[in-house]
């Protein structure tokens, strides 16, 4: 083996070695940015690798991809702020299912020709390679159109309601069956390249119809999805290609994002099934009743002033941070009131719900960026049994996670799905924009309680405000 090979092999050891221990350190908020630091450079050090590798003729055309590449990542990096994360997600899962789906035609041209002809080099595909080619072009084009329509979705340019048709899973169904037909047909009779590029179409489309059908409610299963397709499209690349980084890093993306897919349904209470093909889930458009008492059910609405005097009294809030929080971009904000109310002597902590705004651990990520000590976030296991001797429960912008009809009424959608148990504090305090209802459609149970005054107006604005009126006192 020469010395070239060596480091080759090196490099990609070191680097899957860093990917590892960058996916353990982002099991604890603690260690999340090390643990991005140390992907980050195993990511370096792999194209380092890569680069080094004999078959490069020239590095012209991989130095305008580098140019071309970065200038697309800073554009997006600049345009999207932090609170619209879930979008830049889906729209990085895009590229990423693009660029795999490309090195799979790559490589099928070069060994097969553009009309499925042996080149005259001589080159040739084992049947196990054209599988893996096959199968990384399904599933890249699947994790580009899917990612584009989430990020359509949720940047609001296609509706964020479920968009469906009778027969539309039956379709979507045989379609992913003919999808593997198609591969097994490839691998069998590798020169058909007419077969390949269907399956590159069918893959386009089949991004599409699945999306479609998916709502708000489910956005953070479906990132988490799209991710894992992206991660196993990755690895298939990696066998098709022979490289041994790849089939690592694209397995653990890919294993990764599935099993989060799971604990985010666990966390809504629904089986798999059911988020892929159940149309669950609106883009929060007009209050829809989930029962005639909550619907007739006064509101208790109360001014910025008369909320600032009782946060003052309080010596124990919890925030309950939600999407409104995102679209106001409201996190600082909240940390300026907590800065006040901790100084007026209150304990301030944060409850945070697994599925929260419209991606895994989209509200970390927000009162991360506000500064907010990790110490005060709490999974919703860990503080739903300290709402009861709570003052003052603050939801900022949280809606159906905060629902008790997902404990005590059968009838509604969300029953069954584990909430904050906001209505057990003494007093209800819910900042909203409007009485609009929140991804899963129906009216929310708590805005009507007792204990709950609801201040409506932008979040932002109002936490400014109270922030100012407790300072007065």
């Amino acid at each position: 083996m020469s010395l070239n090979l060596q480091l080759i092999h090196l490099a990609y050891f070191v680097a899957s070695l860093l990917f590892i221990l960058g996916l353990r350190g982002m099991g604890d908020p603690k260690a999340a940015r090390r643990g991005m630091g140390l992907a980050a450079l195993g990511m370096l050090i792999a194209v380092v690798g890569t680069l080094l590798h004999h078959e490069i003729i020239t590095f012209k055309w991989i130095a305008l991809g580098v140019l071309i590449g970065g200038g697309i990542g800073v554009a997006i990096s600049i345009s999207i702020p932090m609170t619209k994360m879930p979008e830049r997600i889906a729209l990085s899962h895009s590229f990423g299912g693009l660029a795999v789906a490309l090195v799979g035609v790559s490589e099928y041209v070069r060994h097969m020709g553009l009309l499925g002809q042996s080149p005259a080099t001589g080159l040739h595909m084992t049947a196990f390679q054209m599988g893996a080619v096959s199968f990384e072009l399904l599933l890249g084009a699947i994790t580009f159109t899917g990612s584009v329509m989430a990020f359509g979705k949720l940047q609001g340019i296609i509706a964020g309601r479920p968009l469906t048709f009778k027969g539309l899973n039956a379709l979507n169904l045989t379609m992913l069956a003919a999808g593997v037909g198609l591969v097994i047909y490839m691998v069998m009779f590798p020169d058909d390249a007419r077969v390949f590029y269907s399956i590159a179409v069918l893959g386009l489309v089949l991004g599409v119809s699945l999306v479609l059908p998916i709502g708000g409610a489910d956005m953070p299963v479906i990132i988490c999805l799209l991710n894992s397709y992206a991660g196993l499209a990755a690895s298939a690349s990696g066998f098709a290609l022979g490289n041994n980084v790849l089939i690592i890093c694209g397995a653990l993306d890919g294993g990764s994002g599935f099993i989060l897919a799971m604990l985010m349904s666990k966390a809504m209470n629904r089986s798999f099934a059911n988020v892929i093909f159940g149309a669950f889930g609106t883009d929060g458009g007009a209050p829809a009743a989930v029962g005639a008492g909550a619907a007739a059910a006064p509101v208790n609405e109360a001014s910025v002033e008369e909320a600032a005097e009782l946060l003052k009294a309080a010596t124990s809030v919890i925030v309950i941070p939600g999407y409104g929080m995102a679209v106001s971009q409201a996190q600082h904000a909240v940390r300026d009131l907590a800065s006040v109310l901790t100084a007026n002597g209150a304990t301030v902590r944060y409850a945070i719900h697994p599925v929260a705004g419209r991606m895994p651990g989209h509200m970390n990520v927000l009162l991360a960026e506000a500064n907010i000590p990790y110490e005060q976030l709490f999974d919703l296991d860990d503080i739903n049994n300290d709402f009861a001797q709570t003052d003052v429960a603050l939801v900022v912008g949280a809606n159906d996670v905060v629902n008790p009809a997902a404990k005590s009424n059968p009838g509604s959608p969300i029953y069954g799905m584990p909430v904050l148990n906001a209505d057990q504090a003494r007093t209800v305090m819910v900042l909203k924009r409007s009485m609009n209802t929140g991804f899963a459609g129906i009216e929310n149970e708590l805005f009507v309680q007792k204990n709950t005054m609801m201040v409506l107006g932008d979040a932002k604005k109002t936490l400014t405000s109270l922030t100012t009126a407790v300072k007065a006192a």
